[in-house]
């Protein structure tokens, strides 16, 4: 297959990167299964580096592309920037543990 297709990465639960084929692909894989895609499926790459075929149907109806702005790309001889979640998908960071302190050392507070 010609790398004419750059990879895009996708987001579901997992991130996986994946090109749409430009036409019919059949490969074995490491642990001899045999995969085969026709012109429109998906070739998948999951984080691991385990490649498989996805059904275009299946494929589009799962995984959401994420789009990286002009100003997010990388120049050519720089590493990649990490690439930010909406404020909604973010967590907290953890706050710094705070003894409380009595203003009044014989006192107790229940």
């Amino acid at each position: 297959m010609k790398a004419t297709n750059p990879w895009t990465t996708y987001r579901t639960r997992f991130l996986v990167k994946a090109k749409q084929l430009p036409s019919s692909l059949t490969f074995t894989d490491s642990l001899g299964r045999q995969h085969s895609g026709r012109k429109g499926d998906y070739l998948v790459e999951s984080a691991d580096g385990v490649l498989r075929i996805a059904p275009r149907q299946i494929f589009e109806d799962i995984y959401v592309p994420l789009q990286a702005t002009h100003d997010e790309m990388p120049a050519p001889n720089q590493a990649p920037a990490i690439l930010s979640l909406p404020p909604h998908l973010t967590r907290k960071s953890p706050q710094p543990y705070r003894e409380r302190h009595n203003s009044s050392p014989g006192l107790r507070s229940f």
